[in-house]
């Protein structure tokens, strides 16, 4: 792992990572992140000087997590408590969300090339 990777980044950037995006296509959305922090006890940024944010790989992957289960599963904000309350599942890796994602991915675009070969016939 890098200094980089290593380092601690401000809520900004854990937006950016994460690829949160907002609605109106404004400021990026970090109440969504300091939402989160409320709901999920497990969030736990360093606060510095001036209530700062900043988050460490562990947070960071731990918000992935959440990202993930809300977003692309559509789970509930009480499901994911469940699941991150449960310290097997805390040992899911993000590589098998990246697989996941790849298979809806997939799965979509063959829907759409279907629907796209019978508006052609």
């Amino acid at each position: 792992m890098s200094k980089f990777e290593s380092a601690y980044k401000t809520i900004g950037e854990v937006v950016k990572i994460i690829g949160l995006k907002s609605k109106r296509g404004g400021t990026p959305p970090t109440h969504t992140i300091r939402y989160w922090e409320k709901e999920f006890k497990q969030i736990k940024p360093k606060v510095l000087n001036g209530n700062r944010r900043y988050y460490d790989k562990k947070n960071i992957d731990l918000i992935k997590k959440v990202h993930f289960l809300l977003k692309d599963q559509g789970m509930t904000i009480k499901g994911v408590k469940k699941i991150l309350n449960n310290v097997d599942t805390l040992k899911l890796d993000v590589n098998l969300n990246k697989s996941i994602k790849t298979y809806d991915i997939k799965s979509k675009l063959v829907k759409i090339s279907n629907i796209i070969r019978n508006l052609k016939d």
